[in-house]
């Protein structure tokens, strides 16, 4: 007799504690962690996707981060399958395993499918591409503000992929790309328990505040500066990255970039949880309390 498998997926927003409470969850279990956050594939940036360091990677066996190039073209499609050709590998020798991160879209993909979105005329997306170019990311934010607002609320504001891509089979379709985004789910070899992180949001912000302060003492105009000549790729129009790329073009100064990563983190978190909670599937808890998340992991297994 087979016996059953967990997933335990373990989401929140950023900064909230998802890598300590997974390195205990790793120990626990004996097991290793896949990490389901987009940013955090690409071996070029550190810093700024703020992954775990040496020595919590050193601590438990880690999956797709450092993964990829950012010379790479990746997207969730391919995650998806890489993902569960892995997970089918960790199985054959665990009974869990460990997955987080703060990107929704690629954590669903995996425990729940991809969402079915029909063939979209390929001319769509070169005329779009060519409309952001001459009007930048402000533009794309006013057209799925206005045409899908309820997209608008849970999409990485920031990043340009995204927006076309909802702009495109919203084009392509006639309808609201979260129209697609209702589907049946595909049923996994393995049951998935989702754990969910929050904080009080002064506690979350002000973890975000020294988060980021933290990463800039360390370097990340360093490593922002570094990058800056591939700040056209896809991998590198995110948050993090965008408001340094801006502040070396000259658009405004040292100041005012800090400003705007710190503000725009506590934005991105506030999208993660609004994503998350929408999901009745995810057992909320305070990273602190973490007897309650072992007890309650226990009783979904038994």
């Amino acid at each position: 007799m087979r016996t059953q498998q967990f997933l335990i997926l373990v989401v929140g927003p950023t900064a909230v504690g998802k890598t300590s409470l997974c390195l205990k969850l790793a120990e626990q279990y004996q097991t290793g962690i896949v990490s389901c956050d987009s940013r955090q594939f690409y071996r070029e940036m550190n810093l700024g996707t703020a992954k775990p360091n040496a020595t919590e990677l050193a601590a438990a066996p880690h999956y797709f981060i450092n993964s990829r190039s950012v010379d790479e073209d990746y997207d969730v499609k391919q995650f998806e399958q890489e993902a569960i050709d892995l997970l089918e590998k960790l199985f054959a020798e665990k009974e869990v395993v460990i997955m987080t991160g703060g990107s929704g879209l690629f954590a669903n993909a995996v425990t729940e499918g991809l969402d079915e979105i029909p063939e979209i005329d390929p001319e769509i997306r070169p005329k779009i591409i060519g409309t952001y170019q001459e009007k930048g990311l402000e533009f794309l934010q006013q057209e799925v503000k206005r045409l899908d607002p309820d997209y608008f609320e849970l999409v990485d504001q920031q990043n340009p992929q995204r927006l076309m891509r909802a702009l495109e089979v919203i084009q392509g379709t006639g309808k609201p790309f979260s129209e697609f985004r209702v589907k049946h789910k595909v049923e996994r070899p393995f049951q998935v328990i989702k754990i969910g992180l929050e904080r009080p949001r002064e506690e979350l912000y002000a973890r975000i505040e020294n988060r980021m302060d933290s990463m800039i003492a360390s370097g990340l105009f360093d490593e922002a500066d570094a990058l800056f000549g591939k700040r056209h790729l896809n991998a590198l129009k995110t948050l993090g990255y965008t408001e340094i790329f801006d502040f070396m073009e000259g658009k405004y100064d040292r100041e005012e970039a800090i400003r705007l990563l710190k503000r725009n983190s506590r934005r991105y978190a506030k999208r993660q949880l609004t994503w998350f909670k929408r999901d009745p599937d995810v057992q909320w808890f305070d990273p602190e309390n973490e007897e309650a998340i072992l007890d309650y992991i226990k009783n979904q297994m038994a």
